[in-house]
Parts: structure tokens; C-alpha cells; sequence
């Protein structure tokens, strides 16, 4: 995480998609906190929810008896999530594109795509195992 921000609010999921209803408490209510625009909601709301959902399905393959570690930071003007599983990581240098011709129709591989294109910046650890994912204020 950059430098300046201060932990806010954290959460330990489990790997089960009901924990996506306590995500979206959680980004309520950081959102409320923050006063973030109401029409960037749903940007935060998306991306940090795919961030999650990648966790469970991709990250913990869905394995009840692994966590999810969330954490919002605030600064002066930006906050963020972090979202980190137990998982082995995966290469984030190389995804295929998914508005390329070949993948345009496929059901999945959209989840970074839209969280780097509904936030300020995504980042991620050596390893890929923890994302995080700013906003402006």
C-alpha cells in the first residue's frame, strides 16, 4: 500500500460467495463514511466486489478452509482496498486480453479489465495473491 494511507475498516472472508453480500456492506458503508460521490459507488462497488469473487474462484479455488483478508485505507484525497487470499498467485503481467477478437465472447476473463478501468490505479503483489485497488475521493 502507498505511502500515507491509514487502515480504516478490515474484514476476514471466507472463501464462499455469501461473503460478497458482507463486500458490499462494507463498501457501503466506507462510502458513506468517506461522502464518495454517490455516482462513484458503483464503480467502487464493481471493482472491488471482482476483486473478491477472483479471490474466491481463482485465488482460494474456492476452498471453504481458506480466508480472504480485505482492508480499506483512506489519505487525504484517495482510499483503497486490499484484497488478499491464500492462494499460489497467478502471472498478472500476462493475461489475454478480453476485448480481442478470440476472447470477446468468452464468459469470463473480464474481472481485472474492470477494475482497472473503474478505478484510479490497480496494483498487485510479487507473488499475486493481493490486490489493491485505489479510488479518488
Amino acid at each position: 500500500m502507498k505511502e500515507g494511507f491509514n487502515i480504516i475498516e478490515t474484514l476476514t472472508l471466507q472463501t464462499d460467495f455469501q461473503s460478497l453480500v458482507d463486500v458490499e456492506n462494507l463498501v457501503e458503508k466506507v462510502c458513506q463514511t468517506l461522502g464518495v460521490q454517490e455516482d462513484m459507488f458503483g464503480n467502487v462497488l464493481i471493482a472491488v466486489t471482482e476483486a473478491v469473487n477472483n479471490a474466491i474462484c481463482h485465488g482460494n479455488n474456492q476452498n471453504n478452509a481458506l480466508s480472504i483478508e480485505v482492508a480499506v485505507a483512506d489519505s487525504i484525497d484517495s482510499f483503497c482496498f486490499k484484497i488478499k487470499d491464500q492462494g499460489n498467485g497467478f502471472d498478472y503481467n500476462n493475461l489475454p486480453d478480453p476485448t480481442a477478437p478470440e476472447n470477446i465472447l468468452k464468459e469470463n476473463g473480464r474481472g481485472i479489465y474492470l477494475m482497472k478501468n473503474l478505478s484510479d490505479e490497480v496494483t498487485f503483489n510479487e507473488l499475486g495473491n493481493e490486490v489493491i485497488i485505489y479510488f479518488s475521493k
